[in-house]
């Protein structure tokens, strides 16, 4: 009878302490469920050569520094996007972590063992790739199917496309000292080693040769980089959106200011200035010209709440439009603000989600609250920012949001989540209404 109350007493505490631990987990909704390397190293290569892919380019093969995922089209209007795949099981072409050449092994070209998605590249609205759990996966029917081009040991960080044929992958997490670049130059079918990338800052290419990353510039591909003089005291990172003109934020003794060249690093001139109660904790840059830019500074976080002020411009700093202005009551006004100021849109969400900017003029960005059921929101302007459209879906996931978009129409959010499966929304007529396209492999810990 003793031993019975004691195996008994023993199968209490023991499931007791299981559910402690499924709480524990279930409460972190917001932390992704990658499993990332700390390894700098890709590891294995493996491709499979697509025997329907186009490999042609669809534009001017010209990309500019935006996030536009139209890869063809003129300078000011390039940014991330995905491409198109339907590769054979089998393929011969790959190439090592360590630079090597080697041959691929037949592996099975399905991604349902892609459980959290971390990048987004969009050809055109039926066409992109998406990187997560280390594998790169390509679509040609709007993102409803996926063949795996590319399985490796280390995250996909980004996926740069020019156009069809050229795409640039970077493989890393935020604990990687340095970070490793995978290209393609027939849509995906065979990938190789390129180099690194200095930094895991946003990366575009502007040709097959010149790229940018941070404050550096590649003039063959990715092999090796060069880097700007960029100012001292700058929050995040400089971005260059050619070769002569970049961006930078500076912050010190309560005042930040917007910094532009035109002469590669040579010389910056202050563009903008405020002062402001609220620390700059961050900022992000975009830019759709030589004279366009939208940066983002992010202000401070409490209560699961981030404040934050997006600006554009579009005659290289003269003027700037506040189009974001998100106060909160939880972390205080946004950088350079008060929260008496009123008169400005605040966006949506508690905390910035991913911007997202097709041109001067068209941009999207998500909005996340992690005290709501439904954490992701998502925004459009068509006019620069000076108005904005809040989409009335809300969607689930308390992981990392990524979004991709050709136009003002097209938009395609996937949203992550530690516990259930990372989702894939598209929308065809600029969010209006939203279609659930693709549920892809739950985290292991939710099986």
């Amino acid at each position: 009878m003793k031993n019975k109350r004691t195996l008994s007493t023993s199968l209490l505490s023991l499931t007791i302490a299981l559910s402690l631990i499924l709480s524990a987990c279930s409460s972190q909704g917001g932390t992704a469920n990658s499993n990332p390397s700390t390894s700098d190293n890709p590891g294995t290569v493996v491709t499979t050569p697509s025997d329907d892919q186009s490999g042609s380019a669809t534009g001017n093969g010209s990309s500019g520094s935006v996030d536009n995922g139209q890869p063809s089209g003129t300078t000011d209007t390039s940014s991330p996007s995905t491409g198109t795949n339907n590769g054979a099981s089998t393929g011969s072409g790959s190439s090592s972590g360590s630079g090597s050449d080697a041959a691929a092994t037949p592996i099975s070209t399905s991604a349902s063992t892609i459980t959290n998605v971390t990048a987004l590249r969009l050809v055109d609205a039926n066409s992109g790739w998406l990187g997560g759990s280390g594998q790169i996966a390509f679509t040609k029917d709007g993102g409803k199917t996926w063949k795996v081009q590319y399985r490796g040991s280390v995250d996909i960080h980004q996926i740069f496309a020019l156009n069809a044929s050229k795409v640039w992958a970077v493989l890393g997490s935020e604990s990687s000292a340095s970070w490793n670049l995978i290209s393609s130059t027939d849509g995906g079918a065979h990938w190789k080693n390129a180099g690194t990338v200095p930094g895991g800052s946003f990366l575009h290419f502007t040709s097959d040769k010149v790229g940018f990353s941070g404050s550096y510039m590649t003039e063959d591909g990715g092999a090796t980089w060069k880097e700007f003089a960029e100012p001292a005291n700058i929050v995040g990172e400089a971005y260059y959106h050619d070769a002569a003109n970049g961006w930078a934020v500076q912050f010190d003794n309560g005042k930040y200011n917007f910094l532009h060249t035109s002469d590669g690093g040579v010389t910056w001139t202050t563009v903008m200035s405020r002062t402001t109660e609220a620390s700059v904790t961050g900022s992000v840059i975009r830019s759709a010209g030589a004279n366009d830019a939208w940066i983002e500074l992010k202000g401070e976080s409490g209560m699961t709440q981030t404040s934050y002020v997006l600006f554009h411009t579009t005659d290289g700093g003269k003027n700037w439009l506040p189009a974001v202005v998100h106060n909160t009551a939880g972390a205080g006004p946004a950088p350079g603000f008060t929260n008496n100021d009123t008169s400005y849109f605040g966006g949506t969400g508690s905390t910035p989600g991913e911007l997202y900017v097709v041109n001067s003029q068209i941009a999207y960005m998500g909005g996340r609250c992690m005290a709501c059921d439904n954490a992701n929101t998502i925004m459009e302007t068509t006019d620069g920012g000076k108005t904005w459209a809040v989409r009335k879906d809300q969607f689930t996931g308390y992981g990392n949001q990524v979004i991709a978009a050709t136009d003002a129409k097209h938009l395609w959010l996937i949203t992550n989540d530690f516990s259930s499966s990372s989702v894939l929304y598209t929308t065809a007529d600029g969010g209006k209404k939203f279609s659930t396209i693709h549920k892809f492999a739950k985290p292991k810990t939710a099986q």
